[in-house]
């Protein structure tokens, strides 16, 4: 059965939700999704052309092709995402949770995050990752 549109924002204001909130956490899980396929692509397209993505204490990447090339060079197998939480204020998604990627040797590193999303147009369009990894 389809719900429609004007029936999720009545789901919405029920419980009190916003509903662009919820379409944002939406398409963060769809994205995510797309990344334990190993579809890079598939989550750039939920990327602004213009993406930043801050790595906090660490780098920066400026749009979709260093977003790319990191992604490629990063996630040699897809990574194992468990997300904890999901918040969402406005046009921005707090996601917190453990992500675990194996790297060149092998080798599993296992790191908690919180990772700050802003919105834009339906799109991820700047990311601030707080990554410590475990030890």
């Amino acid at each position: 059965m389809l719900i429609l549109k004007q029936e999720i924002h009545t789901i919405c204001n029920l419980q009190n939700l916003n509903y662009k909130e919820m379409i944002n956490k939406e398409i963060l899980i769809k994205a995510n999704a797309a990344i334990d396929n190993a579809d890079h692509e598939g989550f750039l397209a939920y990327c602004t052309d213009d993406t930043v993505w801050n790595f906090m204490g660490d780098m920066s990447l400026r749009g979709k092709q260093a977003v790319k090339q990191y992604m490629d060079a990063t996630y040699i197998e897809p990574p194992v995402n468990k997300v904890i939480q999901l918040l969402a204020d406005g046009d921005y998604i707090i996601a917190t949770g453990k992500i675990s990627i194996k790297d060149n040797d092998g080798k599993v590193k296992t790191s908690d995050y919180c990772d700050v999303w802003r919105f834009e147009n339906g799109k991820m369009a700047e990311l601030h990752a707080y990554v410590v990894e475990e030890k």
